[in-house]
């Protein structure tokens, strides 16, 4: 099985400062060693009808369900759950091992820093 994939779309109350949520959600996932990648986005582009009020999705890699299982039962991802929930309207979950279709492009090979020495 490859990765596994924490899918998280809400809503945020009305009168929430939203920036102070995201700066608590970054540092916690930075602080959980089970998280592989943390990515989230808030919707500037899809028409009110498709998107039904959600605001901001987040999105959290593991490499594998087992690592999942850790993040979720970490204190530090209970602690924020438990502040997180109080500032949603709406929220929808969704937790599925990920089944990658294509691939993203390699990176081209880095080209090693330049040294005193490559300037003379």
């Amino acid at each position: 099985m490859g990765e596994f994939k924490h899918l998280v779309i809400v809503k945020f109350k009305e009168d929430v400062v939203v920036e102070d949520i995201l700066k608590d959600l970054e540092k916690m996932v930075a602080e959980i060693d089970s998280v592989k990648s943390f990515e989230w986005g808030q919707d500037l582009e899809s028409p009110e009808m498709l998107r039904q009020g959600f605001t901001h999705a987040f999105l959290t890699t593991f490499d594998k369900k087992e690592d999942y299982t850790v993040f979720v039962g970490h204190p530090k991802h209970q602690e924020f759950s438990a502040t997180f929930s109080t500032v949603l309207e709406k929220i929808v979950l969704l937790d599925f091992p990920a089944t990658l279709v294509k691939p993203p492009p390699k990176a081209p090979a880095e080209e090693p820093p330049a040294t005193l020495n490559d300037q003379k």
